[in-house]
């Protein structure tokens, strides 16, 4: 297969990339960056905004598309040009992909798309599980999916499998959470976030990354799919293991009023409120997690 992934030189990105090679896929990526080869894989500049021409002609002919394209929800304090930002890089990312989508010659018969778990908007700490088809939140992270999901349903009037995968906190130690977390634990500061009674949705970016190609590879596969472990941790379990995993204590709680003085208003919904997720239609359809359970994923995330 040919398989264009935008976004794929991101964290998740460049590890379903590499994945998909090894599997003998033509892989080629579009990114911000320049133009490149790179150990097989083809680097191919792209704006979303762009006229059609350039990049355009890679979707035309794919067997595949996936659109990992978003900047990072927590990478900055939400100003309103972040936000800005963020519903650009997902919204309208979305949208020209579906355009060329429907100008191609030869039309790509699967889109799958990120979303984030986000959707579902805060849930209370005892709160009941949610799969696929609990409604959206109304927050601005779900407000924010709820668009950019919508965006990407446009291709199903394209003849095209679409696919959507609401991904929860990926554990791996070179990039997501961990990456930020690993540094104050291993100083010996870490510790629960807020109560640490919050449910945390997370997922092994191993399990991440085969969910997203035994997706593509099972023609029967549509619509939404929860990319989370069978197992949500409170986030005082999750700290515990983290803490575990780094041979580090974990008791030094981060309050939550210093958490929002810091941050600001992204504290709440992606920081102190919990979400507790699974991954019911992945489970159905027959898909086994090689990390289900929240210790030896991060014993295994943080070697």
């Amino acid at each position: 297969m040919k398989i264009v992934i935008v976004g794929g030189s991101g964290f998740l990105g460049r590890s379903l990339a590499r994945e998909l090679l090894a599997k003998g896929h033509e892989v080629v990526v579009l990114t911000r960056g320049p133009a490149r080869e790179d150990r097989g894989i083809r680097h191919v500049t792209w704006e979303a905004d762009e006229e059609p021409g350039g990049w355009h002609a890679v979707i035309d002919g794919a067997d595949a598309v996936v659109n990992l394209a978003g900047a990072g929800i927590a990478d900055q304090r939400w100003s309103a040009a972040r936000k800005q930002l963020l519903r650009g890089s997902r919204v309208d990312a979305t949208r020209a992909l579906v355009a060329a989508i429907r100008s191609a010659t030869v039309r790509p018969k699967v889109f799958l798309t990120g979303s984030a778990i986000g959707f579902y908007g805060p849930q209370p700490d005892d709160g009941p599980a949610l799969d696929e088809s609990a409604p959206p939140g109304s927050d601005f992270l779900s407000t924010l999916a709820v668009d950019w999901e919508a965006e990407a349903h446009a291709a199903s009037a394209l003849d095209c499998r679409v696919i959507i995968i609401r991904t929860g906190v990926v554990l791996a130690r070179d990039g997501g959470a961990l990456q930020k977390l690993i540094p104050p634990f291993r100083f010996f500061v870490g510790g629960p976030i807020g109560s640490g009674r919050q449910v945390m949705s997370w997922i092994h970016r191993s399990d991440w990354v085969e969910l997203v190609v035994w997706l593509l590879r099972h023609e029967d596969a549509a619509g939404v799919f929860n990319a989370t472990a069978p197992q949500p941790a409170t986030n005082a379990d999750f700290s515990r293991a983290l803490g575990a995993a780094l041979g580090r204590p974990s008791w030094l709680p981060v309050p939550g009023f210093a958490l929002k003085i810091i941050v600001g208003e992204m504290a709440g919904p992606a920081l102190l409120a919990g979400q507790r997720v699974v991954p019911r239609r992945a489970l159905e359809a027959g898909f086994t997690f090689q990390f289900p359970e929240i210790a030896t994923a991060m014993r295994d995330a943080v070697r």
